[in-house]
């Protein structure tokens, strides 16, 4: 679950949150898109093809791993969750509309969590 308010990644095993990450969302409260996705593709090292940026690189702002979420419309590749080659964003609201993490949070992920995994996304409303 994304708490888009908090920018909070929590993992859950059945009903018990086994993992708690931070993470940057939308620079919006729209850019980020609710509801209830899955995850679609994994890539990792991915290229950031609007500046053609390959993977692997220092410059490139999807960091080391993308795990893409079925937003209607996208295949996989417009909306994600990935790494980023700036932490200090983490925590806050910067975003295009994905959910950036650390490196190290994102490389976890990938390894743990497999494609076909449910990820929903939510703001608080009262808060």
């Amino acid at each position: 679950m994304i708490n888009k308010t908090r920018n909070t990644l929590k993992v859950y095993l059945n009903d018990t949150v086994v993992k708690t990450f931070s993470v940057a969302t939308g620079k919006n409260q729209n850019l980020t898109p609710e509801g209830h996705f899955k995850i679609v593709t994994k890539v990792k090292n991915p290229w950031y093809l609007p500046k053609k940026i390959p993977g692997g690189d220092k410059r490139n702002p999807l960091g080391t791993r993308w795990l893409g979420l079925n937003v209607p419309g996208t295949g996989g590749y417009k909306y994600g969750i990935h790494g980023t080659n700036n932490p200090v964003s983490i925590g806050f609201h910067v975003s295009q509309g994905c959910i950036r993490m650390y490196n190290q949070d994102v490389e976890w992920l990938f390894r743990h969590i497999p494609l076909g995994t449910s990820v929903t996304i939510y703001s608080e409303r009262n808060s």
